[in-house]
């Protein structure tokens, strides 16, 4: 009921249209009811944190705090339970008397209320806040497990019963030593953590006289314990017992899946990849959350008359679109954005993905298996066989697949995909190198954008950082543009857990196939010469896309030369 009371305050006032509440309950339900509806307004941007959390603060008559600005005492924390905290996504802010109050982003929740008034015997008042910054002081007030550091310093190792070496394992102890108490925590927290610290892979690696555990965060791996080597065995096989794999192979690489409830209600996925290596098993983990998948094309990044021409390219009826960049460069979320904005129910979607990262309602998503011959090739032949409107291939690796999805995009079908190459012009000659006709290519390929993901400058501790005017001309600022740019850099503070950095955002070139580039392609032009063209055409290359970044402050001139390159 406080649901559909929110959402009519919220149209009621013109926040928002009776269609956008319409489609963010429809999300609603869909998640089963997990997400709520502020949030869900929020992430499609229809509203922001702030308007949301002044409008109920108005309408409600409550005040607004800032929860990172109060010192909670430990005895209030205990009147509210953490199972309670997480139902309700509520705070226990002080107490004064009688009277009990709480921080909550809802405050027409009066079920919520009037439980905690039976529950604890305290009038309740509210105060109203953002329902990250609810998340935020959960995580914080309520963490009740032990750091990483305090587990280690726990361990008993005497109390192990640890695996050798030789290859004849003992499975029985192996599987006796993965259930042992510090082991089952030690790994547990080591997920946990990653999600806290919004890591996006979690690399546990062997090595002759080490062992290692790293996290990805904003795309840089951090080093964050070294386990003892004894653990090694337990640990890995822990994690391979949690995938569902086999733990007396060590000599083959396997894949899996482990999926963990967290508080809320909320799901985690992580897809786990076996590698055998010199001195053990090394295991990586790419944390899936689709509660924080951003499909919205408009917050990715892409310039304005960039992100214009892809929309374009993507809702032609047929011709290809492909997206590159190497692993980790964010290919998979602009595919999954083209295709939350082509979902519909009059088109008939299907993709072929190795693998697939995320379910996603009215699109038929196959997983790829290359050992039963289940290969992207066979899975294009058996789409053009089921009457589809839109295809998505995970990655064209060869010929075979090119040529299938070339014919399907030259014969009424939109074909989506990607390929590691460079940048955009250098795609071109990697489809002719894979075997493709240059004539086929020109009429084929609608559009190629190449990406990379930079780190964001931390909000909180941005500072200016002096570059000398000569080095942001070498780097590719024009002269007369180079004396005004004011850039910045974080200082560090402990929301960026002091790296100057929070967040990712993408570098972008986009290349539509043009006709001067049409005409290029079929004369045997090489990659240089296409480049030259698309940017005298004024197609954006990625370190302009950079340097657009850059002078926007949302990113460091550090981060535009690590991850892009000059221009010749």
């Amino acid at each position: 009921m406080q649901i559909s009371r929110l959402g009519e305050l919220l149209v009621g006032n013109n926040m928002i249209t009776k269609e956008q509440l319409k489609d963010a309950l429809a999300e609603q339900k869909e998640s089963g009811g997990q997400l709520r509806l502020g949030a869900i307004l929020i992430k499609n941007g229809l509203i922001t944190e702030t308007d949301l959390t002044s409008f109920l603060s108005k309408q409600y008559g409550v005040p607004t705090i800032n929860l990172s600005d109060y010192e909670v005492e430990p005895a209030v924390i205990k009147i509210i339970p953490a199972e309670i905290a997480h139902k309700y996504q509520i705070v226990p802010v002080n107490r004064a008397g009688s009277t009990l109050i709480i921080a909550m982003s809802d405050p027409s929740n009066i079920f919520a209320i009037d439980d905690i008034k039976f529950m604890t015997g305290y009038n309740v008042e509210v105060v109203v806040v953002s329902e990250s910054a609810i998340k935020t002081a959960i995580d914080r007030l309520y963490d009740q497990s032990a750091s990483l550091a305090d587990v280690m310093s726990d361990l008993e190792l005497e109390d192990l019963e640890v695996v050798g070496e030789e290859e004849d394992v003992d499975i029985g102890s192996l599987e006796r030593a993965t259930e042992d108490a510090p082991v089952v925590k030690l790994v547990n927290l080591i997920l946990t953590d990653a999600i806290k610290k919004k890591a996006s892979d979690i690399h546990i690696e062997p090595y002759e006289k080490a062992f290692r555990v790293r996290y990805r965060i904003d795309g840089i791996l951090y080093e964050v314990m070294k386990p003892p080597m004894k653990l090694k065995n337990a640990i890995t096989s822990r994690i391979k017992i949690m995938a569902e794999l086999d733990i007396a192979e060590r000599r083959l690489p396997q894949d899996g899946r482990i999926k963990i409830k967290l508080g809320g209600g909320k799901d985690m996925d992580f897809r786990v990849s076996v590698l055998p290596t010199l001195f053990g098993e090394k295991i990586v983990l790419r944390l899936l959350d689709k509660s924080n998948l951003q499909l919205d094309m408009t917050k990715l990044g892409y310039e304005a008359d960039a992100l214009e021409n892809f929309q374009r390219e993507i809702h032609k009826p047929f011709g290809m679109v492909l997206v590159t960049g190497p692993t980790g460069s964010g290919k998979t979320v602009s595919l999954y954005s083209a295709l939350s904005e082509l979902n519909k129910s009059t088109e008939n979607i299907s993709t072929a993905e190795d693998p697939v990262e995320f379910n996603f309602a009215g699109i038929n998503q196959v997983q790829v298996h290359e050992d039963i011959g289940l290969n992207f090739a066979a899975a294009l032949r058996a789409f053009l066989r089921q009457d589809p409107d839109i295809i998505m291939i995970g990655e064209i690796r060869d010929f075979e697949t090119a040529e299938i999805g070339v014919k399907a995009a030259l014969t009424g079908h939109l074909v989506l995909s990607t390929l590691h190459t460079n940048d955009a012009p250098s795609t071109i000659n990697r489809l002719l190198n894979m075997g493709i006709e240059p004539f086929l290519v020109a009429s084929a390929v609608n559009l190629i954008t190449a990406q990379r993901l930079a780190r964001r400058v931390c909000s909180e501790c941005k500072a200016v950082e002096e570059i000398p005017v000569q080095a942001l001309v070498d780097a590719g600022v024009p002269p007369e543009e180079a004396p005004g740019v004011v850039c910045y850099k974080g200082v560090g503070c402990p929301k960026c857990n002091n790296t100057g950095y929070k967040g990712r955002v993408g570098f972008y070139q986009v290349m539509p196939m043009l006709e001067p580039i049409r005409e290029l392609i079929l004369n045997g032009a090489n990659t240089a010469e296409i480049k030259r063209e698309s940017m005298r055409l004024g197609i954006k290359t990625m370190r302009q896309s950079g340097l657009t970044k850059l002078m926007e402050g949302v990113t460091s001139f550090e981060e535009v030369l690590r991850v892009t390159v000059a221009d010749d």
